[in-house]
């Protein structure tokens, strides 16, 4: 048995998300159908998240268990002739057996795209979210870095999803204004150890408030203690929602690391850990 890390980019616009669901379309489903296709096997692929219906990806990263003979440049190549257009692997290694993309990931990094202003791009409609009204970005910029840090970010979880904790250290935050010919976007990038279901969209939704001028920056603050998810933004819609990357440590992929006692070829059934405190292996983001 072998262990195979993928790093793929999928326009989530026709996707239902990541996960497979039944008489719909899904990333998940289209990797083992190539794989199979390829292997001859069905393997079931883990990813370093599950993203929603409409979100994309930059650099998503995944894993499947198999015992082909084919060589990583063979699986990158036949992959990506199977995969339809809009999903591209851009590197496939061998990893351990071990290895688990949720499990393992030291950090992850999203990014969210806000056209403001009374223009509009049309042909922009599905990778961004328009907001009419032009935003004070810097202000947006200095309620944002009072997410810094490590802090219980209930308020920012989507009602009725199930954790063990909600705590999560947010690594970085950044807000920049993008120009472009006609239109002006503002890039909002956050990178935590690990996301809470529409997190990311959640935060976004409440710094627009603060950039609409309609709240004041220490507003976040107060949102964040509450720990009430009421009293925050509401969730940016999913077409604005980019993953860019995962981090992982370099023992965590190098083929010298040493098994666990565990079983490593059940990937689906390996738990993970949010500082120190163990959350469900499928993290939906």
């Amino acid at each position: 048995m072998r262990t195979f890390k993928l790093t793929l980019a999928y326009d989530g616009t026709n996707f239902g998300g990541w996960q497979w669901q039944p008489n719909r379309r899904t990333v998940q489903d289209e990797l083992e159908k190539a794989v199979e296709t390829i292997t001859g096997v069905r393997s079931r692929f883990v990813a370093s998240g599950r993203t929603d219906a409409g979100v994309h990806a930059l650099g998503q990263v995944a894993a499947f268990s198999s015992e082909t003979g084919i060589d990583p440049a063979g699986l990158l190549k036949g992959l990506n002739a199977k995969v339809p257009d809009d999903i591209f692997i851009f590197d496939v290694v061998e990893v351990p057996l071990a290895f688990h993309p949720i499990r393992d990931a030291v950090r992850k990094r999203y990014r969210y795209v806000v056209q403001d202003g009374p223009l509009r791009d049309i042909f922009d409609r599905q990778y961004a979210w328009h907001v009419r009204q032009p935003l004070d970005e810097q202000a947006m910029l200095e309620a944002s870095r009072l997410l810094l840090g490590e802090h219980d970010f209930a308020s920012f979880q989507t009602s009725g999803s199930s954790r063990l904790t909600t705590e999560r250290n947010v690594l970085d935050i950044s807000v920049e204004r993008v120009d472009g010919a006609r239109t002006s976007r503002v890039h909002v990038e956050v990178e935590a150890d690990g996301f809470l279901f529409n997190m990311v969209r959640n935060i976004v939704g409440t710094l627009v408030e603060v950039g609409k001028g309609t709240r004041p920056v220490a507003w976040t603050r107060e949102v964040l203690e509450s720990r009430d998810r009421r009293r925050a933004g509401m969730t940016a819609p999913a077409q604005g929602l980019f993953m860019i990357g995962v981090h992982y440590d370099a023992d965590s992929t190098s083929m010298e690391r040493v098994a666990p006692s565990a079983d490593p070829r059940n990937l689906q059934g390996l738990g993970v850990r949010v500082m120190g405190q163990p959350i469900a292996a499928d993290e939906q983001e």
